[in-house]
């Protein structure tokens, strides 16, 4: 076998890996958007982090606004987070076990946050989906409302498309969900309440749950309208329902207290059920539901809510979560808005000196463009189909060729981290009139 791994040539070009990586994967990916698809091109594949830098298999080094879709807060490889990983490996990979850093970790999560007991799992989707199985146990009810545009994972129910009414049942968003399993899911459109008091007028005593993002960031940014997420705690009070609080991007990311703490936290509510993911790992594969301990203690082995992992609380993602939260500090969540809000005046300005139309959607560190909607912005799901997508293909492209490597798709949000000095910044501002000018001159 050592003889035959030493005669085989590795790919050295991302044109070369992504062939290579066909061959093995379907669509020569593990997740779906990294192809590309949605741009064109060759994707890259990345064999080095450092700070806010990303190098791929040809060596080319770019800045980074991905940072694996938030967690890399601190940046890539941060020295605090690599040793607390190296001594975690040093003592174990897994042992089918519990071990210490699990309940610190928890802990960490409820100082930040107004939630009385925490699960870890491994998987945003997974975090999801227990927290409805929990929020139907809760309620012994079955149908669950979710709003178009928003993603809260792979799930079987929660990939279901809108119907053709404002609160009719859904059919199947993908092949493989069943209709009948599509069928307990109301898929709303977003900012629309008049749409949900008429789900809950019609379907109010059989509804277990609401589950939303906390700001939408998967048609790109949406900003929630001012009292919309206070609405839905609100209506669901009323009707006997969960408020199910998906903060699996934003969480820990658009503030020190996710999204909540620019919405809950002002105005004097908290969600039944919170979902966490992404920057409680560190980079390494972790998430958590958390909530009210009326709630959480339905789970086995106290209640009859069934969820086990064997991985869940692996001690090595433990230590990366634990070892990035220990270090976001105010400082951390400072330079990260300082950074963010120069990255958007930046953007603006680039398209503006080019005549692109656009606008902007901001969650507290969070943001993305929408080419074309400078008139109304964009507030659900539809504003966001009805962008001018056009130009985010020969936008991204251009970016990359000048060094700064963009989410692959128009409707993912942007990230900075704390190690974004002026350094990359500079990088990107030089990059941004050239991917201006690619937007201006794009034809649909």
């Amino acid at each position: 076998m050592t003889e035959n791994l030493q005669n085989t040539t590795f790919p050295t070009t991302n044109a070369e890996q992504y062939e290579a990586a066909r061959s093995v994967m379907p669509g020569g990916v593990n997740s779906p958007v990294r192809a590309f698809g949605s741009v064109g091109g060759t994707p890259r594949t990345m064999v080095k982090a450092a700070g806010p830098y990303l190098t791929d298999v040809e060596g080319t080094e770019y800045v980074d606004l991905v940072c694996s879709w938030g967690p890399m807060l601190l940046g890539h490889n941060h020295p605090a987070v690599v040793e607390a990983v190296h001594r975690a490996v040093d003592a174990g990979l897994s042992f089918g076990a519990s071990t210490p850093d699990e309940a610190r970790l928890g802990r960490l999560i409820m100082d930040r946050v107004p939630v009385e007991h925490v699960r870890m799992v491994s998987t945003g989707t997974e975090a999801t989906m227990t927290a409805i199985r929990l929020a139907r146990g809760a309620t012994g009810r079955n149908l669950v409302v979710k709003f178009a545009g928003c993603y809260h994972g792979h799930s079987d129910g929660l990939l279901a498309a809108a119907g053709s009414g404002l609160a009719t049942q859904s059919l199947p968003g993908s092949a493989g969900v069943t209709e009948a399993q599509a069928a307990e899911t109301l898929v709303l459109p977003y900012n629309d309440r008049a749409a949900l008091e008429a789900a809950f007028a019609q379907h109010g005593e059989r509804i277990a749950a609401v589950i939303t993002e906390a700001a939408p960031c998967n048609m790109g940014v949406v900003t929630p309208e001012d009292g919309f997420n206070l609405f839905l705690r609100q209506i669901t009070q009323d009707h006997g329902a969960l408020l199910i609080w998906d903060e699996v991007l934003t969480g820990f990311r658009a503030s020190d207290t996710g999204y909540w703490g620019l919405s809950g936290r002002l105005e004097g509510w908290t969600p039944d059920l919170w979902t966490f993911g992404k920057v409680i790992g560190g980079g390494l594969p972790t998430a958590a539901v958390a909530g009210r301990a009326e709630h959480m203690d339905l789970l086995a082995p106290l209640g009859p809510v069934y969820q086990a992992g064997t991985l869940s609380g692996n001690p090595v993602a433990m230590a990366s979560g634990l070892a990035t939260l220990e270090n976001a500090t105010a400082e951390v969540y400072e330079t990260i808005g300082r950074r963010s809000e120069q990255l958007e005046s930046m953007l603006v300005d680039a398209l503006n000196a080019e005549g692109v139309d656009h606008s902007i959607q901001r969650a507290g560190t969070l943001f993305s463009v929408a080419f074309g909607t400078s008139e109304n912005g964009v507030h659900n799901y539809a504003d966001a189909q009805g962008q001018e997508a056009f130009r985010y293909g020969p936008f991204f492209h251009a970016m990359l060729e000048h060094g700064v490597y963009l989410p692959p798709s128009v409707f993912e949000a942007w990230f900075v981290s704390a190690a974004h000095d002026d350094a990359a910044m500079e990088r990107i501002g030089a990059a941004l009139p050239h991917a201006a000018k690619a937007a201006a001159a794009a034809q649909a």
